[in-house]
């Protein structure tokens, strides 16, 4: 079962409270919504949303005792106001955001997520819509292809494997993640190091597929709208990419005291107002990273609505 990271630090810094409301927005297995809900108890409720019905599955089985207290929805945490709206649900306590992958996700091969796994090349989280990583593998240019990857995966081979994907296709589809490792692997000059050499591509096309930067920058304007005054929003990052969106976002809403040439002062920034609760990223404890590796990149934001 996937083992949600920073759940403590998450539960605590959002200052859960008895009979509150809550927004999961990416309520994945369900492991951050079990912990907010035992802390606010059934007195609460709390909006789970997730894109992937898989995984909606597994949340309502792991939440199963508290059926009660739960509301899950099949969407894009991006649409939450709107979500929130059809169930009648104006203002909340606080909103979570987990941005990283599910383990049940990347094991998956049919999913097609990982390259440790043999499989179609998917990647999408609603496999109801939108197209494949296949298809843009299979269908954009040379110079769109290196610009998902230098922008959204920060590889410095963009335009080297770039060539090489759309030289390979000319001679047959790109179909399977061990193909497109194996391109990946060769255009970069074999394995070096630790990490595997087709990572940033896989991540670039995953966020691509999913328009991930995007639906996290209105999934953060709609949960700076939704939440109550003195609620609080807390997201779990896991890459500099995310991470810059969300710390930026926030100190934009936080804003700043600017003195006036008359004398006084006035406060600079966007509305509504927040403050701080976490000034620098929560990172996790040396001990959940001994039970919990993929931890180790992940860094929590939360700030509180001050209007």
């Amino acid at each position: 079962m996937h083992k949600p990271v920073l759940l403590n630090e998450l539960v605590e810094l959002m200052g859960v409270r008895k009979g509150g409301s809550y927004v999961d927005g990416t309520v994945g297995g369900g492991g951050h919504a079990l912990a907010l809900i035992e802390k606010m108890g059934l007195e609460g409720w709390l909006l789970g949303i997730d894109r992937d019905v898989d995984a909606l599955a597994r949340a309502a089985e792991r939440l199963s005792a508290w059926r009660s207290a739960c509301l899950l929805e099949h969407g894009d945490f991006a649409d939450m106001i709107a979500i929130a709206a059809s169930r009648n649900i104006e203002g909340v306590d606080g909103v979570v955001l987990d941005l990283g992958m599910s383990s049940d996700q990347v094991d998956t091969p049919e999913r097609g997520f990982s390259f440790l796994h043999e499989g179609p090349l998917d990647m999408r989280m609603d496999r109801s819509r939108g197209p494949t990583a296949c298809d843009l593998i299979n269908s954009l240019d040379e110079p769109a292809l290196a610009d998902i990857l230098w922008r959204l995966g920060e590889e410095q081979a963009s335009r080297r494997i770039a060539r090489a994907i759309v030289s390979e296709r000319q001679g047959r589809p790109i179909t399977t993640t061990a193909q497109l490792a194996e391109i990946v692997s060769r255009a970069k000059g074999g394995r070096f190091g630790k990490i595997h050499p087709a990572t940033k591509t896989f991540q670039a096309l995953r966020m691509a597929v999913n328009h991930e930067l995007e639906s996290l920058q209105r999934g953060l304007d709609g949960a700076l709208t939704l939440v109550k005054v003195g609620g609080r929003i807390g997201v779990i990052s896991f890459h500099s990419i995310e991470d810059r969106i969300v710390k930026q976002t926030f100190a934009r809403h936080v804003g700043r005291w600017e003195s006036l040439q008359a004398g006084g002062r006035e406060w600079v920034g966007e509305k509504p107002a927040a403050k701080w609760i976490t000034r620098k990223p929560v990172t996790a404890s040396e001990m959940e990273l001994q039970e919990n590796p993929r931890a180790r990149s992940a860094k929590l934001r939360v700030v509180e609505r001050l209007d």
